[in-house]
């Protein structure tokens, strides 16, 4: 069983990094084409029904790109569709959420203290926030208030803000902060299975058929492909928030997450006005590190963090790690090694929280984490970072007995 473990890790890795190359694919077309179609200038000479046109160099050689707006004349020989590289993003994403965070509830999912919920009813509280998300969100949209640009983006942020608060009384401010990334990436992913390229499939239908094509289905897809812009960036900042206890695990996590999309509306304003040739609002820099600055006051007064309760009942999958027979040796070493760092109040300079809120000052909590620790410190050098502590060969050893033993029920 303890060789599962293993495994299992390193299918999270090839899952994390499948997720990571797709979501830099995916990434990389959305800003070039945002930034393309705002860089797009009219000119007298342009081809009937063309609305623009760039002249770009880069690689050795020179591009010249032409936009029809609702489409050119007839239909060309061969043509490009990006839709793989959302799909791959959120599928992988999806399949490390179930890795980390469904198969790692007890752990990374539910925080008793905050909603003592048992497994299956977490993960259905999950799924049923990312489907019913996306309906609203999209119903919404569909609505008379989705003419109303600012209107919906008023309404829409109003909905994020509401998220977050809801999934911080839900699951762990991990979970929280992760949930909140998918919550967003879903509805961005879903805007290109669901709006964008059906409306972009009506149109190539209708040049093949000889029809002239709507030009409101570009306007709706032009519509949900500016909230994608907009929503990247704090998407990526959820992503990488599991990283960074003073983000998720602080009292006011909902608020910072809040100002996280805040941030980048005015981080994206910037580069899409730049890119659209009106001017260079360095306003906006000046604001994103205001709204930064909050957040970092925010995440420290008052220090009070939200993380597992150490007095919480340890589940079976637990039990078996705290009654074995190397326990007590294990206790003491972690006590030892680990914990002027993994402690709720680090006494090791420069840390204000336990690295990625693991506290390790109790039996519970380290018969809770007893995987990582045998990942971590059992069969492989991670911790304690460049063995500070002087972590022996020896005690490297009696962590890897004390799991693998546990794990075999011996």
């Amino acid at each position: 069983m303890y060789e599962y473990a293993i495994a299992w890790e390193w299918l999270t890795f090839a899952v994390r990094w499948l997720h990571v190359i797709t979501a830099i694919a995916w990434i990389g077309s959305s800003f070039y084409f945002i930034a393309l179609d705002l860089g797009l200038v009219k000119r007298p000479h342009l081809p009937a029904g063309a609305y623009g046109e760039e002249w770009q160099v880069h690689g050795g050689g020179f591009y010249h790109i032409q936009k029809y707006l609702v489409a050119p004349a007839s239909m060309p020989e061969h043509l490009t569709w990006f839709k793989w590289e959302s799909y791959m993003t959120w599928l992988s994403g999806f399949a490390l959420l179930c890795l980390v965070y469904y198969g790692g509830a007890d752990l990374f999912l539910i925080d008793r203290s905050v909603l003592d919920v048992s497994t299956p009813v977490a993960i259905l509280i999950s799924l049923a926030s990312l489907t019913l998300g996306w309906i609203l969100y999209d119903l919404i949209c569909k609505s008379p208030l989705g003419r109303n640009t600012w209107g919906l983006m008023l309404v829409l942020y109003c909905i994020l803000v509401a998220m977050a608060w809801g999934y911080t009384q839900a699951f762990t401010g991990r979970a929280a902060f992760l949930h909140l990334g998918a919550f967003t990436a879903t509805i961005m992913s879903a805007n290109v299975f669901f709006i964008i390229m059906p409306n972009q499939r009506v149109v190539v239908a209708d040049l093949i058929a000889g029809r002239t094509p709507d030009p409101k289905y570009g306007v709706i897809a032009k519509q949900r492909s500016t909230h994608n812009n907009y929503l990247t960036l704090p998407v990526i900042f959820f992503m990488l928030s599991n990283h960074y206890p003073l983000a998720f695990a602080t009292a006011f996590n909902w608020i910072i997450a809040a100002l996280v999309f805040l941030m980048g509306v005015t981080i994206r304003h910037w580069f899409n006005t730049t890119h659209a040739r009106e001017g260079k609002p360095t306003w906006t820099w000046l604001v994103t590190t205001l709204l930064f600055l909050l957040i970092m006051w925010l995440s420290t007064v008052p220090k009070v963090l939200t993380g597992e309760s150490a007095n919480a009942g340890l589940p079976p999958s637990a039990e078996r790690f705290a009654s074995n027979g190397h326990f007590p040796a294990v206790r003491d070493l972690v006590s030892t090694r680990c914990s002027m760092c993994h402690a709720a109040e680090p006494v090791w300079e420069g840390l204000r929280a336990a690295p990625k809120d693991v506290v390790l000052e109790s039996e519970t909590a380290i018969a809770l984490h007893a995987r990582e620790i045998y990942l971590q410190a059992g069969r492989s050098h991670a911790m304690p970072p460049g063995n500070v502590t002087g972590m022996t060969g020896q005690e490297r050893a009696l962590i890897t007995a004390w799991f693998e033993t546990a794990a075999e029920g011996r």
